[in-house]
């Protein structure tokens, strides 16, 4: 079962590394995917960064960008802390500017699932697929999923600040 390896892998040294790998691991068995990132929030500096990646070669994490809270994504998975579903080709060139990347990747859908602690969206799980893959019958096992990502979030940001 896939919720036993990620919650042993919570309590395995080398975090938070081991934990993200076991995230995407756990995405994948329980959802899929064609690419998964993790987005981390800096809401003192008012930045986020694509922490971590399933194809690093082809969609790389990165430095640090402005938070714009006029963008959807900020405000349905930051503000509301609702999951956001891109259904298809169209939203995600609207969404993404780096949209030929994703594409690239065989990726015409996804979903960014917000990891929140106490009132607050630390970051999100992204995961990308073909067109049509995600929708509300995944929110189930990605609140989960999202609620066992909430250590290894906290831990990245704490690394962040100090």
């Amino acid at each position: 079962m896939s919720f036993d390896r990620l919650a042993q892998a919570l309590a395995q040294p080398g975090q938070p590394e081991v934990a993200l790998k076991a995230i995407q691991n756990a995405c994948q068995e329980l959802i899929g995917h064609k690419l998964f990132t993790i987005l981390i929030l800096d809401h003192a500096r008012g930045l986020n960064s694509r922490f971590y990646t399933s194809h690093p070669a082809e969609y790389p994490v990165g430095g640090f960008k402005p938070i714009d809270p006029t963008r959807e994504f900020y405000e349905i998975v930051v503000n509301q802390g609702e999951p956001r579903y891109l259904r298809d080709r169209e939203t995600i060139i609207r969404t993404f500017p780096d949209h030929p990347a994703i594409l690239g990747l065989g990726c015409e859908s996804g979903v960014n699932m917000p990891v929140r602690w106490n009132g607050r969206t630390l970051g999100s799980l992204n995961l990308l697929h073909e067109a049509g893959y995600y929708g509300p019958q995944h929110r189930p096992v990605l609140n989960v999923l999202a609620g066992l990502s909430i250590a290894p979030f906290l831990s990245i940001i704490e690394s962040q600040i100090a």
